[in-house]
This record gives structure tokens, sequence and C-alpha cells, in this order.
């Protein structure tokens, strides 16, 4: 028999088997009260037909499909996809699919995409927001019916979920690791200050400078957290500031671009600057000088932000929102070294200077 044009439907599916379309939908579904020949008679129709299930009427009937959107800020990151594979990994295992979304660091295609899976019914949503939301957007997402869990966020006066890293004590950590090897001229070259993630981490530098208890000089810059605006930060930090003997990124995106820049001014890593990341990606480890890098587990905080997120999806009753805090770790590799007193460094007449 060769199956008949068009979508198959589940009245074709029960005229074919000899039974009503209810019978038809329990048997598909697995559930009880179908006679085991009813019901394999029924499943054979539909191999016969190569029935398949319309997910997204389904969705419409539940209010939900069994979709998870994930929304991101710069996908180039690669911290994003080992989060993504994680968050991936879990949504598998729980039988939902994964839609993965890149805003660019653009509030407008953030908001844009946000409105798009809310249209498409997802069971919830993961973001890692690129700045604050405003509180007409806000509040749109806090009544969108659907559950939201907040990557890098830890205020816990957030109505929605969140998962993060400790981003103060991992610039805590980082700070204080150069301080320990005598760098006494320190800049600090991060994100945007008004993402929550790299202000905790900007806020852990300053804490343990200021308790050091030793005479720092810092510099603070900060851009888009990507290589090129790492690369840029770095050419203007390296000729305005040659007395700088160690450089805190905010993430390990803004240090590759940072040693891409010391190379360029034949500055020697660790020999005359050290410089320390944030995420501890994969790269950090290939490159040369390996980079040391403060680490969070980034998988397992893709995995828990599914877990809340179905967890929370299942209890529709509990409005609580759970929070997560994952801890940090220094890696130490090869890219900061003890500081050892060295000769001035003589600025190249040929070498551009990056003053926008």
């Amino acid at each position: 028999m060769q199956p008949p044009l068009g979508r198959i439907t589940l009245k074709k599916i029960a005229e074919e088997a000899g039974v009503d379309v209810s019978t038809v939908s329990r048997a598909l579904a697995g559930l009880n009260g179908v006679h085991k020949d009813t019901r394999d008679r029924v499943l054979e129709v539909a191999r016969k037909f190569r029935y398949r299930p319309n997910l997204l009427a389904r969705g419409l009937v539940k209010g939900h499909s069994q979709t998870i959107g994930l929304l991101v800020s710069d996908i180039r990151n690669p911290y994003f996809a080992e989060v993504a594979r994680g968050a991936e990994d879990a949504a598998f295992h729980a039988a939902h699919d994964l839609v993965l979304c890149n805003s660019d660091l653009n509030q407008t295609k953030q908001m844009r995409y946000i409105r798009s899976l809310l249209d498409k019914n997802v069971t919830g949503l993961i973001m890692h927001s690129v700045g604050t939301l405003s509180a007409a957007e806000r509040e749109e997402l806090e009544n969108c019916g659907v559950r939201i869990v907040l990557l890098d966020r830890q205020a816990k006066s957030q109505p929605f979920s969140t998962v993060s890293a400790d981003n103060h004590q991992g610039g805590f950590i980082a700070a204080q690791h150069l301080i320990e090897l005598g760098h006494r001229n320190i800049a600090h070259l991060n994100g945007p200050r008004h993402h929550t993630t790299f202000a905790d981490r900007m806020r852990g530098f300053v804490d343990a400078v200021d308790s050091s208890g030793e005479k720092i000089s810092t510099v603070m810059m900060d851009s888009d957290p990507t290589i090129p605006d790492g690369y840029a930060m770095t050419k203007k930090l390296l000729a305005e500031k040659p007395e700088v003997t160690a450089i805190v990124a905010g993430n390990d995106a803004i240090a590759l671009g940072a040693m891409r820049a010391a190379a360029e001014f034949g500055v020697s890593i660790p020999d005359d600057l050290s410089v320390i990341g944030f995420d501890n990606i994969e790269v950090s480890d290939l490159i040369h000088p390996a980079l040391t890098t403060i680490h969070q587990p980034k998988y397992e905080m893709g995995q828990a932000a599914v877990e809340i997120l179905l967890k929370v999806s299942r209890t529709e009753m509990t409005r609580v929102p759970e929070h997560r805090l994952f801890g940090v770790t220094l890696i130490e590799r090869k890219s900061c070294k003890p500081l050892e007193v060295r000769k001035a460094r003589p600025v190249a007449a040929s070498e551009e200077v990056y003053t926008s």
C-alpha cells in the first residue's frame, strides 16, 4: 500500500486502523487504556503512512513545545560554545530540542529573538543578556508566561532564576595573583561596565588592590569583550602607559587580543608583560605562551540552566526563582611571572597608536 498524498492526519490513521481518533492519539502517545493488539495495529499503520506528529500543533494545545531557546551575546566567543554544549546535552536527555540564537551584543536584536522564540511556544528561555533590561522589557518578560533562566547574573532580587560563576571572586583572585608576583602597575581591560558580569569582575579586581596593603597603580579600560577590542585597548595601553607590567583581562577573548598587540609591539609575554584572562576557554591552553586564566565551569553552568528551567516548568505553582553560584579557580600557566626590574622600552617610530 502506498501512503496517500498530503499530510497524514490522525483521522486517516484511525480510518485505516478501524478505530476512533482518540484511540489513535492514546496509542501513539503510549498511554494506558489501549489493548496491545489495537496499539500494534495503529503503530503499524502509522509506520506504513510514514506519520510524523505535528509538534507545532501539539505545542499549541499544550501551551508549549519540547523546545528550549538559548540566547547568547556572541557565539564567536568559545565560552558560549561550552555553555551551549552543556545545555544541549541536558536538553537532549530531557527529550527537548535546543534552539540557539545570537544577539551580537545588540539589545534590539536580543529582544527580537526573545519575541520570536516566545511566538514559537518554547518551554523556556535561557538568556545571556547583553545589558540591563529596561523596565518595559523586564515587565514583558515577567508576564510572558514562560520560565526564564539568566546566565551570568547573580542578583537575587531578579524575578528570574539565575546561573552564574562567582565573577567577583574571579576578579579578586586574578588581581591578587599578580600582586603576589610583585606587580605594582596593573591594567584591567574589561568588558562593558553596564554588564553585571564584567562589573562584578572589576569590583573584585578593585577590592583585591584595596585590600593588598600595597601601593598599586592601576589603569582601567573597558570596551566590548572581543579579541579585536582587547587588541585595540592593549595598543593604546602600551603606547600611553609603558610602565604597566601586568594585565588582568575581563575574559580570555580580551586577553588573546592583548597578547596579539603585545607581540606587534615587541613586548615579550611574560618577560615584559604578564597577562591573565577569565573563562579558561579551550584555546587558552593551546597558544604560546599558554594563558594563565580564571576557570569557570561553563559546561556545568549550561546543564544547570536547563535543569532549573525544566524543574520550574514542571512545578507551575512554584514561582520562587532559583539561583546557582559556581565557584572559580585560578589556572596557572605560562603568561604570568614574578616581576623583575626591566629596562624602559622605547616606542618605535613605526608603531601606530590607537586613540579612539
